[in-house]
């Protein structure tokens, strides 16, 4: 039986992942610091991937069981928004802590089992926050940004090893992360166009598309013989990825600040 490891997988894409994994007949490992999901079916190791020992440990533990580890899904991360003014180094750092140096983290333990097994696929989940970036998201655009150099690097280093890796960038997806996502401080001067830009943002979240689709994706990704190595989900998406790699970036830049800085 094939496994698959998703980490943050409680909850939001990364249960959607889990179980669009189990329905399709692998054995499924989450990875998260809170407890496991409802359905038994799918493993749950409490770990968190800001912390090596932590991921060692649970990266050895599936490959003890198992003997392999066939899918990487390092879907583990949060959101912050805020201005950069006002952001506190410390927040913006550990949003790198979780969403970059997390999935680095989680692909540097499995990798030494992927490699002498002689096969294995990375999927790392990045957002079109990456290509397009969002005014007061600038860290997690950021994050995300670096999480796709970060594919497209790896795949180059592991790709004599039998290895593939490869990011989906979702778009506005209805999930938990909405009401989850730290905002910084707003009595400041960024206050109302903040407020504003966060409205926008919350509202095509909670009517976007729901995360079994994004799931959808992912497994597609995992399982194609040759995944592309930036790929994302919905006909809108597939068009602003395709414009913003044709249009001049200030132009591209100048439309998502009508949409989230106005």
């Amino acid at each position: 039986m094939k496994v698959a490891i998703i980490t943050g997988g409680s909850s939001g894409i990364g249960l959607a992942c889990c179980e669009k994994f189990l329905k399709n007949g692998y054995k499924v490992y989450e990875f998260s610091r809170k407890n496991g999901s409802d359905n038994k079916s799918i493993i749950h190791i409490q770990a968190d991937v800001t912390d090596e020992q932590s991921v060692e440990h649970a990266v050895r533990t599936v490959f003890e069981n198992e003997n392999r580890i066939d899918i990487l899904v390092n879907n583990a991360g949060f959101g912050i928004a805020g201005s950069i003014e006002d952001t506190a180094l410390n927040d913006a750092k550990k949003q790198f802590d979780v969403n970059f140096f997390g999935a680095v983290l989680c692909a540097q333990k499995v990798l030494p089992y992927m490699r002498k097994q002689g096969f294995g696929r990375i999927v790392n989940i990045s957002s079109m926050a990456a290509p397009l970036a969002i005014p007061f998201q600038a860290f997690y655009s950021a994050s995300k940004a670096a999480i796709n150099s970060f594919t497209l690097s790896l795949s180059n280093e592991v790709k004599p090893f039998g290895i593939t890796v490869c990011a989906v960038m979702p778009g506005d997806v209805k999930t938990g992360f909405t009401a989850a996502r730290e905002k910084t401080d707003t009595e400041s001067a960024y206050k109302d166009v903040l407020a504003r830009s966060l409205s926008v943002m919350e509202h095509d979240e909670q009517n976007g598309m729901p995360p079994e689709a994004i799931a959808d994706a992912v497994f597609k990704a995992a399982t194609a013989k040759n995944p592309k190595p930036l790929s994302t989900k919905g006909t809108q998406y597939h068009l602003f990825a395709g414009l913003s790699k044709v249009l001049p970036t200030s132009l591209v830049n100048r439309i998502v600040g009508m949409i989230y800085a106005k």
